[in-house]
């Protein structure tokens, strides 16, 4: 398939993106791809507000203790306790549902593309929904910005200090696990430290916690005051010193490009883009938008080999159909749901490491589930599944009594969610106004794949409805979205 103009936007839209909003398939023809990134930047400039979905209660329990964090859930009554659990559990919901709308309908399209690609580099569970609110603002706010100031938030928020428990993180008794994500998977990467690093590291982030308001706090008592050795440095580092001294070395910066180029250009990465890219980045001081500006101005990046060759992630798949084909949801849960079934939970990734992503959306089920997804909105189906039951999924709490407690939306048992979607098809039908009639199904296959589709055009009319033009254009709409090239972008 030749990379037209169209293609080459809608790629980058894909990439850059969630996918082409229905008001933007006129624009793919008429710009070029350097005019469309510019306007993608420009539409992400300004700051994004804060999310706050927790509810009246949650906000008087927590935003009313004192500034001491003296009082804190430990000293609620069981039936508190459970009560507060039970609204930061739905409050979570509220904001994976708030968030997905910002990513189907916000023009800062790049922004919270980039942002969800920092929710699965620091990949956090926390319980508690303000934690996660300030998380999520960090990465937000930082994502096409300066990634040192980023990771400096993010090691001071209090859900990564609780999620990877620096709270336990004393002089006496130092905690390595903080010290060791951040150089394993925010930084360095796996093999570029020693055991002795971890240990030295550790010792610098001692007394890094958050009182109950989530706000940082340096507990000097429990600081550990004495010289560390990190990476052949010495010296009484504290926490930020250790933050700096991994921002000084070049792998860092590599580690960092070649995640970012599976993640916006191919799984399989090309190291000299890789080496060129990383060296680009260091130089910039970690300067995300540039980097970003270096891989979709670059003419590399529209080669047909990197071309619809990437699997949607779940999120991505669901948040691309409802951007092409506005809809809304009469009961939102259900976008928890297939979030569930299709793998991908904003806000419960499976470990501390992220999704992997790539091929490892895809199995025997969950592909025939992707492919049924477009005809159940269309259909006000049901989802009527029961998801695997694997600990990954669970998050490690498979066997754990406690989980109950402690829920991801859709955990457990038979999911049974009736669909009510409401589609408007205006827009898009309108698109196709001045199209052929017999011209229609490969003119919906272009707009809608980056890749060829993989059966004949026949079999689309075949299944599509041939009653009127505009059945023609919804049912074939959703053949295509059903096929497996779909899938990819």
């Amino acid at each position: 398939m030749s990379a037209n103009n169209a293609l080459k936007n809608q790629h980058l839209m894909w990439r850059a993106g969630f996918g082409p909003a229905v008001e933007q398939l006129d624009d793919l023809s008429k710009f070029s791809p350097k005019q469309v990134f510019k306007a993608l930047v420009k539409a992400s400039e300004n700051k994004p507000a804060y999310i706050n979905v927790a509810d009246n209660y949650l906000q008087g329990l927590y935003m009313g203790l004192d500034e001491a964090g003296k009082v804190n859930r430990k000293e609620l009554s069981p039936d508190e306790k459970k009560k507060a659990q039970q609204k930061s559990r739905e409050s979570i919901k509220n904001l994976n549902l708030y968030w997905m709308h910002e990513m189907v309908n916000s023009a800062a399209q790049l922004r919270e593309k980039m942002a969800f690609f920092w929710h699965g580099h620091f990949a956090c569970r926390n319980l508690n929904v303000f934690y996660q609110q300030d998380l999520l603002d960090i990465l937000r706010r930082n994502s096409l910005g300066n990634f040192g100031q980023m990771l400096k938030e993010v090691s001071r928020s209090a859900a990564m200090l609780n999620f990877l428990n620096n709270q336990q993180n004393k002089r006496d008794h130092p905690n390595e696990n903080f010290a060791r994500e951040v150089m394993e998977l925010f930084t360095l990467g796996r093999g570029n430290y020693t055991e002795h690093d971890v240990k030295e590291a550790a010792r610098a982030f001692t007394g890094w916690s958050a009182n109950a308001k989530g706000e940082f706090m340096f507990r000097r008592m429990q600081h550990d005051y004495g010289d560390k050795t990190v990476l052949g440095k010495t010296g009484a580092f504290d926490g930020e010193e250790v933050l700096d001294i991994l921002l000084a070395q070049k792998q860092t910066a590599r580690f960092l490009t070649q995640k970012i180029y599976r993640f916006f250009v191919n799984d399989q990465p090309d190291a000299d883009h890789v080496n060129w890219l990383a060296e680009r980045f260091y130089n910039n001081k970690y300067d995300i938008g540039k980097l970003l500006e270096d891989i979709f101005t670059s003419d590399w990046f529209y080669e047909e080999k990197n071309i619809g060759v990437q699997i949607k992630s779940p999120v991505q798949l669901l948040t691309g159909i409802r951007r092409a084909v506005p809809m809304t949801f009469e009961n939102d849960e259900v976008l928890l749901v297939a979030q569930r079934v299709l793998g991908q939970v904003l806000f419960y990734p499976p470990n501390v490491a992220g999704w992997p992503g790539g091929r490892t959306w895809i199995d025997s089920s969950s592909l025939m589930m992707r492919m049924r997804i477009p005809q159940m909105f269309a259909d006000n189906d049901e989802f009527n599944v029961k998801p695997k039951d694997d600990d990954d999924q669970m998050m490690g709490r498979k066997n754990n009594p406690e989980a109950a407690n402690n829920k991801m939306p859709g955990m457990g048992g038979k999911l049974n969610k009736s669909i009510r979607v409401n589609i408007d098809w205006t827009l898009f039908v309108k698109f196709f106004e001045s199209t052929e009639r017999e011209k229609l199904a490969e003119g919906i296959a272009k707009t809608l794949l980056q890749t060829k589709l993989g059966i004949p055009l026949d079999v689309i009319r075949q299944y599509s409805d041939e009653s009127g033009r505009e059945n023609f254009i919804k049912t074939a709409t959703l053949q295509v979205m059903s096929t497996p090239e779909y899938q990819l972008c």
